[in-house]
């Protein structure tokens, strides 16, 4: 059986690029952890920033129970 793998995306506040990412479980708890922001780096004009993981990924926002109530 495959992994399921979790849709991570953002855009770049600065530029407006975009950064798309699939993700296993796995990956997403090395990469974040169970954190409230996803921070990032614009491949294009370099900005870090950060990026609520409610827009990035709502299905691991579910999945690990980080909503608000």
């Amino acid at each position: 059986m495959a992994k399921k793998r979790f849709k991570v995306e953002s855009s770049c506040p600065q530029c407006g690029c975009s950064a798309v990412a699939h993700l296993s479980e796995e990956e997403i708890k090395e990469k974040y952890g169970d954190v409230a922001n996803v921070h990032m780096e614009c491949g294009e004009c370099m900005l870090k920033y950060s990026s609520p993981m409610a827009s990035a990924c709502p299905e691991w926002d579910e999945a690990c129970k980080m909503k608000t109530k």
